[in-house]
């Protein structure tokens, strides 16, 4: 099982769990964006579906942010070789600026399992649309209560829930890390 780490807007900095984990998982590989402030939808789905595409075995999508919305406008060809995907804490692409080329956010379901992880005071996405984004992608929804936008500033650096989430996820292929 290869973990691909898909980072969010202004990527993911020292600290933060998808840097962390990127780090500390085996075989993990992160997606690397040319830009990173002003993101345009084409080159970064064309980036993760490339990082895919280099893989060997199933992979598992672990996305933050914009990097989920990115994933989900991933085409069919690209998301065949996903088995699972760890979506947390969605942009809303519609309510700012700079990530207005990733709306409108695809509403279709997903072609493989995942968990969609929120929370009810995330300043990027309200609860209500993350919840859209799960019904929408097939995904499980988990509610965190006061979590932010789980990142470095919300105080989630390891975030150990977010391994357990993960492996749960992987189980059909093998844990991707000890629990």
């Amino acid at each position: 099982m290869t973990p691909v780490i898909v980072p969010g807007w202004r990527n993911s900095g020292a600290g933060h769990w998808q840097t962390l984990w990127a780090q500390q998982l085996p075989r993990a590989v992160r997606v690397e964006q040319d830009d990173w402030l002003w993101p345009q939808r084409e080159a970064w789905v064309t980036r993760i579906a490339d990082t895919l595409r280099a893989q060997q075995g199933p992979i598992v999508l672990v996305a933050h942010s914009l990097g989920c919305i990115a994933a989900a406008h991933l085409p069919p060809e690209s998301s065949a070789c996903v088995l699972a995907a760890l979506l947390v804490a969605p942009a809303d692409p519609e309510r700012r600026g700079p990530l207005a080329d990733f709306a409108p956010v695809p509403y279709h379901r997903l072609p493989y399992p995942s968990i969609l992880v929120a929370s009810d005071n995330d300043p990027f996405c309200p609860l209500r649309l993350a919840g859209a984004y799960a019904r929408a992608w097939g995904s499980e929804l988990v509610r965190l209560p006061g979590a932010g936008h789980i990142n470095t500033a919300s105080g989630h650096g390891d975030w150990p829930l977010g391994l357990k989430l993960l492996n749960s996820l992987a189980a059909i292929d093998g844990p991707v890390t000890a629990p």
